[in-house]
């Protein structure tokens, strides 16, 4: 990680609602870089809004990478992630631009950062009976299925995740040990030099932010990218956006929107607690902004990534 003979990367990473693109851009513009997405839902196409992803204005002033990959009812592995962030770092650097990774899918950055935990090939049999399962019984069912014989892995998953959910099902029928064990094992990092940069604000400030942007993203048109999605499977991979199911509830009658957006709020804000206990535990940050990220912090955060880079 520290070898000069390595190429650079910037890692930002945190929360969302942190402020983490506007980082990430601030760095682009200043260090001639592109950013490459990590954030998992940003990879797809549809819900710009929802998802947060960078404006048409911020793609056209530097390079963006790995946003707006997807159809909707794709999945997207770390591994897969990984793979295709290999590629554009590569990219980057045959053009003498600076890769800057930012999102808040921790487990897309360990894999590239830390290397990718080996995991097991699961025959279809179980694969399939997995899926059937989970179609059976339900997410909740399954869930507590998997608490009783994986009490570590279910903690670690929303008992409303039905894709995450069968995976670790699968994985504990095929092998008989848990997808937590499988996830300690060490893989090989990406051949880098990195510099992580974790924008993390104390929890009432990200809390505010996490309210307020919602709130913007009404302004935006959110109901309106929600109720191109009303009709959908609830199973597809994009239905995970944060305030999605709350707003079709609403497009559908089922509530008021003053009580969509506030579930949704609250929703956004729970997940952010999940992100910033996930990175504070799982991965080490060369450097902590405690606090939401506004250009009157740049002026402090530009010498850490021009000293790194001096470091080449």
């Amino acid at each position: 990680m520290t070898d000069p003979s390595l190429k650079p990367v910037l890692v930002i990473a945190g929360p969302t609602a942190s402020g983490k693109s506007g980082l990430a851009m601030q760095a682009a513009l200043a260090f001639g870089g592109v950013i490459i997405n990590a954030d998992a839902l940003q990879m797809y196409r549809g819900l710009r809004i929802l998802t947060a992803r960078p404006s048409l204005a911020d793609e056209e002033a530097v390079p963006h990478r790995l946003y707006g990959l997807l159809e909707a009812e794709e999945t997207c592995s770390a591994a897969r992630w990984a793979k295709m962030a290999a590629g554009e770092i590569g990219k980057a650097h045959e053009a003498g631009r600076l890769p800057i990774l930012t999102g808040g899918t921790g487990l897309y950055l360990r894999a590239l950062v830390e290397g990718l935990a080996p995991m097991p090939d699961v025959p279809d049999p179980y694969r399939n009976s997995a899926r059937v399962l989970a179609s059976e019984i339900g997410a909740l069912a399954l869930h507590a299925r998997l608490k009783e014989r994986d009490p570590v892995m279910a903690a670690r998953l929303r008992p409303t995740d039905t894709q995450r959910l069968t995976r670790a099902w699968e994985v504990l029928e095929a092998t008989g040990r848990s997808l937590a064990d499988w996830q300690l094992m060490k893989g090989k990092p990406f051949p880098a030099r990195f510099v992580s940069l974790f924008v993390m604000p104390e929890r009432e400030e990200l809390y505010r932010s996490c309210d307020a942007r919602f709130l913007k993203m009404l302004e935006m048109g959110a109901l309106n990218e929600a109720a191109f999605y009303q009709d959908a499977p609830i199973d597809l991979p994009l239905l995970r956006a944060l305030g999605l199911k709350e707003l079709i509830r609403h497009l559908k009658g089922e509530m008021p929107q003053n009580q969509a957006v506030a579930l949704a709020q609250a929703a956004t804000r729970h997940y952010a607690k999940r992100q910033v206990t996930w990175f504070r535990h799982q991965m080490q940050p060369s450097h902590v902004l405690p606090a939401q990220f506004s250009e009157s912090l740049w002026p402090k955060i530009f010498p850490i990534i021009r000293d790194f880079l001096l470091t080449d």
